[in-house]
């Protein structure tokens, strides 16, 4: 056992010093990346444009490709692909010149499949286009992407003219991701998005814009993530699964799936705040917990059921719809703490109210008669404070737990994927377990330490005065909170991608 942890984290400790670059596709494994370069001539137009797919979108797509169904993509079906593609990106990137439009050739085709993550293959198609112009005069030209429009990705264009000048150009003249080679760390969070760009031109000598791009390198942060990321989908894909290996990987998915769980999105905050305004218990922290693990692991399961079975599924699209879903079941939550809250403040004045009307009436009775009036308020009150710390109810709890798992991790999905096309079905079964694990790991110690923080709070006797001045806002805080966060989930995801 001593031998493995010091394996563990010798691991960790080469991930952390290690360098590496920025991850190969900025928005997840799902991403279709593109990057058009314009070069300009005063009697032609030429086009290079390379379409970079993640591990997910080339699994879809590969079956297209692969004609005789014998599970590779020979170089002559890559060939053949390659070209069929070339000509439909020849119909996506429309291009005028002066308003007329003109029509692409296509002079070569290149199909290419890099090895990624989990020994799942990634695609690289290579286009080059050229159709005929007259820039020798002042011109107008305009470009637009419409080439599968609906992915998530990075979309870049550059533009350089020979005999054209560019004045004011809006495009750099150099890639700054090496044509979809390495793309720079800062712009990950707010990837490029250039599909559609108007170039004025003049006849003139060689010229290129002057708004090329620098990229800083990683942070130690992202070089960590992502050296364990890596090397925990090289270990799913290891051609020998020893006992070591096996155990080394089911390790580094509780850390993943701890790790992501830190990240922001999964409802933590939430859960702390339901928690504490409803008196959770630390049974309810592990309620939530399990409920984590179960959804996440049932989620990432089902989803990659569904994209092994049809291509024509856009898997960012459906973890988009399930973060708006997550959002809105976290919003109704919070809708119906804020209708609870108020009910128990109606009847809370109701009661005191009744309360007040019985002690009046007993004014004028014996003095036992009177201390049966005070017994009567000590009991309710008593039985109150008992409801309220009874514990959350079960609904809110399982509510909870479902919406912080209820979006896939699509690290977890391409372990599992590249585990079912190695033949290890189980295997993958397993990592995507501990993910989930992990990540429950994180929400329900969350969860424990807010209930063993608010205990100690209500033990210290100098802060009984604020507490109980805070208790009787608390309820409607918590709503108020919960039903924020969770459109604030749900409108993110509508409008920001996965």
């Amino acid at each position: 056992m001593r031998r493995l942890l010091a394996v563990a984290a010798f691991a960790v400790a080469v991930f952390t010093l290690s360098g590496g670059s920025a991850a190969a596709h900025p928005l997840g494994n799902f991403t279709v990346n593109h990057y058009n370069g314009l070069t300009l001539y005063p009697d032609r137009i030429e086009l290079l444009t390379i379409i970079d797919s993640a591990e997910i979108p080339t699994l879809q797509e590969r079956p297209s490709v692969d004609t005789d169904r014998d599970g590779t993509v020979s170089p002559a079906e890559a060939t053949t692909g390659a070209g069929t593609e070339c000509r439909r990106v020849a119909e996506g990137v429309q291009a005028t010149v002066n308003g007329s439009g003109v029509t692409w050739a296509v002079s070569s085709s290149d199909q290419q499949y890099p090895e990624g993550e989990a020994k799942l293959l990634t695609s690289r198609l290579t286009c080059r286009l050229t159709t005929t112009a007259d820039l020798a005069r002042a011109a107008t030209v305009r470009v637009q992407d419409t080439y599968r429009p609906g992915r998530v990705g990075w979309f870049e264009m550059t533009a350089v003219g020979h005999g054209v000048a560019l004045p004011q150009s809006p495009l750099p003249a150099t890639s700054i991701s090496d044509h979809l080679r390495t793309y720079p760390n800062d712009l990950l969070t707010s990837p490029l998005d250039i599909r559609d760009t108007a170039l004025a031109t003049q006849p003139g000598g060689d010229s290129a814009s002057n708004t090329d791009l620098a990229a800083s390198p990683p942070g130690w942060l992202d070089r960590t993530l992502g050296g364990m990321s890596r090397t925990f989908t090289d270990l799913v894909g290891s051609k020998d699964l020893t006992p070591l290996v096996g155990v080394l990987a089911v390790l580094l998915s509780l850390i993943l799936g701890a790790s992501h769980a830190l990240l922001p999105g999964h409802g933590k905050t939430v859960m702390a705040a339901y928690l504490a305004g409803k008196r959770g218990t630390k049974k309810d922290a592990l309620i939530v917990g399990a409920t984590v693990t179960v959804t996440h692991t049932v989620g990432v399961l089902v989803l990659g059921l569904v994209i092994s079975l049809s291509s024509a599924i856009a898997g960012e699209t459906v973890l988009r719809w399930l973060g708006v879903v997550s959002g809105l079941l976290v919003a109704a939550i919070g809708g119906f703490l804020l209708r609870g809250a108020i009910r128990q403040r109606s009847r809370r004045s109701i009661v005191e109210h009744s309360d007040d009307l019985v002690l009046v009436g007993a004014g004028s009775r014996p003095p036992a008669a009177h201390g049966h009036g005070h017994g009567h308020g000590h009991g309710h009150g008593h039985g109150h404070g008992h409801g309220h710390g009874h514990g959350v109810g079960r609904a809110g709890l399982l509510g909870m737990g479902v919406a912080g798992g209820l979006v896939p991790s699509p690290s977890a999905l391409v372990v599992l994927l590249g585990a079912i096309a190695l033949g290890r079905t189980w295997f993958g079964v397993l990592l995507v377990i501990g993910y989930g694990l992990g990540m429950a790991a994180t929400l329900t110690a969350a969860g424990l330490l807010l209930v063993r923080l608010r205990d100690r709070l209500e033990a210290a006797h100098w802060l009984q005065g604020h507490l109980t001045r805070l208790s009787t806002a608390m309820p409607y805080l918590t709503a108020v909170l919960v039903l924020t966060v969770g459109m604030g989930l749900a409108i993110r995801a509508t409008i920001g991608g996965i």
